[in-house]
């Protein structure tokens, strides 16, 4: 309600009209006046006042009728009326009241009485203008609440849907290399099927088979266990990609999804820090009566790498020459060896300890293959 609040007096009588208006304004109102009830209607909804003070009895259109048209219009707020009648015409009284009226002056009328009866009005109209507004800023927070709960409801959708899609990475690649796709504008991009340079190796324990064959699966299960955790803790800290467990067979990748340029180097030292490990681990197997061996087969070349599988299941995977190259050199390795291709031998010919053990002929390959060994990580040994 504006301040001061306006009040619209409607009146044929101009007599009747000024002193409404004078004692009105005496109370620190504004007034305005109408004469008729067309003009009381136009003026309402030109003025929207706070209260009107509406004569029931008036030519061409009386103030029943100017009430039932105001009630009914909802383009106007609510607006509080006061009819006005003569002492003795309680008819009038009555059908303004059933009209919608909200209270009633009897003419003559005391000053006290109308001024009272006006400031009753006044309270209810800032009272419904209050709740009005309260209303108003309710809606607007409900409707604030539901787009914030929408948004949460979004943010948690795309975090859940990351934390998923970081899991099934996690399978197969470091953690941090996980969360740095998951975390990419296009992650989709980068498993999307691609060529590659890449460095492949492959490992797998030596007597494994005939291991299995005498021991119980408890047992066998919980030399994997251990071998797994280890070469995987490792396997990460070098950020290479686990491509695949296949019993105590395991192949890496290199280089690929995330490019990282001395990928075989990253492999060799990989070879080295996990030959040690099983080294120690075949220790405490030997004191079990478990005589298993380790042997390692790295290769480089061009690769095509990418997603394969259904909705429900992808693996990222790689195909490719350089992949079976790896693979027949891990099978060619005795206990203890690392075997490595041609081309990743030059790679790293100036940071390792090495042996040519000369040329292999491989299964899928038609002429026999260059293959050296490497013995350590050893900047100042080179070619043995």
């Amino acid at each position: 309600m504006r301040t001061p609040p306006r009040i619209l007096v409607v009146d044929d009588n101009l007599t009747n009209l000024e002193v409404l208006r004078v004692r009105l304004n005496a109370q620190g109102y504004e007034v305005v006046t109408a004469v008729d009830g067309e003009e009381a209607l136009r003026r309402a909804r030109e003025l929207e006042p706070d209260l009107v003070l509406l004569d029931i009895m008036m030519p061409r259109l009386d103030g029943i009728s100017v009430l039932k048209e105001l009630k009914a219009d909802t383009a106007l707020p609510f607006i509080p009326v006061i009819l006005v009648t003569a002492k003795a015409d309680t008819r009038d009284i009555v059908n303004g009241l059933e009209a919608g009226g909200d209270d009633y002056l009897a003419k003559p009328f005391e000053q006290a009485a109308m001024v009272a009866r006006v400031r009753s009005m006044l309270r209810i109209k800032e009272l419904h203008d209050t709740v009005q507004l309260q209303a108003a800023q309710l809606k607007e927070q409900t409707k604030e609440l539901s787009s914030w709960n929408r948004s949460l409801e979004e943010r948690v959708a795309k975090q859940v849907a990351e934390i998923e899609r970081v899991n099934r990475l996690r399978r197969f690649l470091a953690p941090q290399v996980a969360q740095m796709i998951a975390s990419s504008d296009a992650p989709d991009s980068l498993l999307a099927s691609h060529r590659r340079e890449v460095t492949v190796m492959f490992c797998d324990l030596r007597g494994f088979t005939a291991f299995t064959e005498a021991s119980e699966p408890e047992e066998v299960t919980a030399v994997l266990q251990e071998y797994h955790e280890c070469m995987g803790e490792l396997i990460f800290r070098y950020e290479g990609t686990l491509e695949r467990f296949l019993g105590d067979g395991i192949m890496i990748v290199f280089n690929d999804p995330i490019p990282c340029p001395d990928h075989t180097e990253r492999a060799v030292r990989l070879a080295l820090d996990m030959r040690g490990k099983v080294d120690e681990l075949a220790k405490e197997w030997a004191r079990k009566g478990h005589l298993l061996g380790f042997g390692i087969g790295i290769a480089s070349g061009y690769a095509t790498l990418g997603q394969v599988g259904f909705e429900h299941r992808r693996e990222y995977t790689a195909n490719g020459s350089v992949i079976n190259l790896a693979s027949r050199l891990c099978d060619e390795a005795k206990p203890g060896q690392i075997v490595i291709s041609q081309r990743a031998f030059a790679a790293v010919e100036q940071s390792v300890a090495a042996s040519h053990i000369g040329q292999l002929s491989l299964k899928g390959f038609n002429r026999p293959i260059d293959a050296y060994e490497v013995v350590s990580w050893d900047r100042t040994s080179g070619l043995s």
